[in-house]
């Protein structure tokens, strides 16, 4: 197929994910800074009025991708696709198979459009979404960009790969290919599998009289919970330096699930002691407690969280009560 662009435009982007949390948030934030944009998740695809070619795309097809890059030639990639699984429902007996489809996902795309950047969009580029379970069970608090990397998951290890990934074709190819070190940060945009949505949900559930108790796994846990919004902003700081690397985004602060389960209920005028029970048997796997140290991004970019944790909480709880 014939090239629609002779070279990358600095205006235009293309999400991988384009309909998971971060996806949505971003093509909104770019959407409003003028941006011409095309989004692909699993087999679907949107795009804005001027996007001169719009359809899914294999995102594990070397040729596919090849001709996406080749006729759009974003000035931004955004690789934000992931393979998630849930701590309560991941035994580990299925760790092959959640290796075969997070490669997938994970590395093999990544290589996908690197290898297509490098060849036919040098210009292009890449913002790669890793996750904090590159980390494993890390010795260290905070954790920070020389924190070693040492994956326990098949999350981790295949988000660890594209680290890698990311740092070889930018000392190979000289390519502006960035990778974010992504910590907790949620939305309504979140499902259930995550406790953030699973204890607001079941709050406003328990206030309007459809549901009686909440179930958790471990109110003591600690999380670095951040807002997605802000989140996605760190991405497009990133893609805008002069020169690409590797950011924690976080917010380095962590609370307790038992503080996010107060604020929540409170949001609603709810004594949370009356409504939620610890189980810690429903969790198949511990949560490692970490916590990012986001000083090199602010530094870099100037960001910061917009908004505090207890103003996210209320900003999700007043979204899904209102949205019923």
């Amino acid at each position: 197929m014939a090239s629609v662009a002779s070279e990358a435009s600095a205006a235009s982007a293309f999400i991988i994910g384009v309909n998971g949390q971060d996806g949505r948030y971003l093509y909104d934030l770019l959407a409003v800074q003028g941006y011409e944009l095309w989004g692909i998740d699993r087999e679907t695809a949107r795009g804005s009025k001027d996007c001169p070619w719009v359809r899914p795309v294999d995102i594990t097809d070397p040729e596919d991708v090849r001709r996406a890059v080749d006729a759009f030639k974003p000035g931004q990639v955004y690789h934000l696709a992931a393979y998630h699984h849930s701590s309560q429902n991941a035994p580990g007996g299925e760790l092959a198979e959640l290796l075969d489809h997070s490669y997938q996902v994970h590395v093999l795309s990544l290589a996908n459009f690197l290898e297509a950047i490098q060849k036919y969009s040098p210009r292009s580029r890449l913002f790669y979404a890793a996750s904090s379970h590159i980390f494993g069970a890390p010795p260290v608090e905070p954790q920070d960009e020389m924190t070693a990397i040492n994956p326990h998951t098949a999350y981790g290890i295949t988000k660890a790969c594209g680290v890698f990934l990311c740092r070889a074709y930018r000392q190979k190819f000289g390519l502006f290919s960035s990778a974010g070190i992504l910590y907790n940060h949620e939305s309504v945009y979140r499902s259930e599998q995550f406790v953030s949505m699973k204890i607001i949900r079941g709050a406003v559930k328990i206030k309007k009289g459809l549901q009686e108790q909440l179930v958790l796994g471990d109110l003591s846990a600690e999380v670095d919970w951040g807002y997605a919004p802000d989140y996605v902003n760190a991405m497009s700081r990133i893609l805008r330096l002069p020169e690409a690397d590797e950011f924690i985004i976080a917010t380095g602060v962590k609370h307790t699930v038992q503080e996010f389960v107060e604020i929540a209920f409170g949001c609603l005028g709810l004594d949370w002691q009356k409504y939620v029970s610890e189980q810690g048997g429903i969790l198949k796997r511990s949560i490692p407690q970490m916590l990012g140290n986001p000083q090199k991004l602010m530094l870099k970019t100037g960001w910061k969280p917009s908004v505090s944790f207890r103003e996210m909480i209320a900003i999700m709880v007043r979204q899904v009560e209102l949205d019923g």
